[in-house]
């Protein structure tokens, strides 16, 4: 808004050329302050993502689709050669990709994970640039965000956990809900990279409370999901339409996104895993993980969480039955085969 004045002073000769130059200049930058200080993410920005499984995968596709440059690195070299096939650059580590982003989203199974990849050897943290973003958005023991948190500040970098919810669909859609923790003064800038890939982006407080809001999240999931699976079982012994009741159900007082949206029963939706054999979506072993965090911070809060420690024994047998590599909702399967 400064240069049109600017501009008149240096017609009427009231500024001289050095002088317009270097004004023009010092206004080009206050500019740039302020668009980095308001949040606002510039297309073409230098991304690194890792981690491109059911939902990395997903979130890289996105950050693309906006015009980013997205550098990225998996253990599967499928994965990594599909990316780089959407226009990714592949890299062969986690070091490669801090070296060439600015801003780093990770994707990560558990806390080993996110250890080895930020601080193992060839990891972010070797190479990462002073006043590099990066966004873990894995489910993991706040503990190690809080770790990883004090490691980047002695790279001069900043770590911010920010795990989702939403699911593969809202992973695909760019509309998940990102539950970010970390200083204030960063959150503008991780909201700005966030909103390539989610509809909500939340600030839940210091490192690790990200990570402590989506604990409670998937607990209440998991419970309610083993709840919706033992409700539609019910229905089906006793004769009724699966879609009829999951119909009923929408619209009645028992509705939850298990029944509405992610329904447990092959054929009740199209376009979700219990309709695909199974098959995508969030593992039943990380469900597993996640709710055995849960019950480590219950024990650590001292708070009672029966229905959890009984959702946590239910997912637990689903992996020792060789359920583990299969969709969460198939507790149905599990529950429905049982004699």
């Amino acid at each position: 808004m400064y240069l049109p004045w600017i501009k008149l002073l240096e017609k009427k000769k009231m500024l001289s050329l050095k002088s317009f130059r270097t004004l023009l200049c010092r206004v080009q930058a206050t500019a740039c302050r302020t668009l980095t200080t308001s949040g606002s993410q510039p297309r073409n920005a230098k991304v690194g993502f890792i981690g491109l499984g059911n939902m990395g995968g997903p979130m890289a596709e996105n950050l693309l689709s906006q015009g980013h440059q997205v550098s990225v690195y998996d253990v599967s070299a499928e994965a990594v050669s599909r990316l780089g096939g959407l226009g990714a650059a592949p890299c062969r580590t986690p070091a490669a990709v801090a070296a060439a982003s600015d801003q780093v989203v990770t994707m990560l199974p558990n806390s080993q994970h996110v250890q080895a990849v930020f601080a193992g050897p060839d990891g972010l943290l070797s190479a990462v640039k002073p006043g590099t973003l990066m966004v873990d958005s894995s489910t993991i023991d706040p503990a190690v965000s809080q770790e990883m948190a004090l490691a980047a500040k002695d790279k001069s970098a900043v770590y911010m956990d920010a795990p989702v919810s939403g699911g593969v669909p809202a992973a695909r859609g760019g509309t998940l809900t990102f539950m970010v923790g970390g200083p204030e003064e960063h959150f503008a800038a991780a909201k700005a990279l966030l909103e390539a890939m989610g509809k909500n982006i939340v600030h839940c407080g210091d490192v690790g409370m990200g990570q402590s809001v989506k604990i409670c999240n998937n607990m209440m999931l998991a419970i309610s999901m083993i709840g919706a699976a033992e409700t539609m079982n019910l229905g089906a012994r006793l004769g009724v339409d699966p879609k009829l009741l999951a119909g009923i159900l929408s619209t009645s007082t028992g509705r939850c996104w298990a029944i509405d949206t992610y329904n447990p029963v092959p054929g009740v939706f199209d376009n979700v895993p219990s309709s695909n054999n199974y098959q995508g979506g969030f593992g039943t072993a990380l469900m597993c993980k996640d709710l055995g965090l849960a019950q480590s911070a219950a024990a650590a809060t001292d708070s009672a969480t029966p229905l959890g420690g009984a959702a946590l024994q239910i997912y637990r047998l689903l992996v020792n039955h060789g359920l583990g590599q299969l969709d969460f909702s198939a507790v149905y399967k599990y529950i429905s085969e049982r004699q």
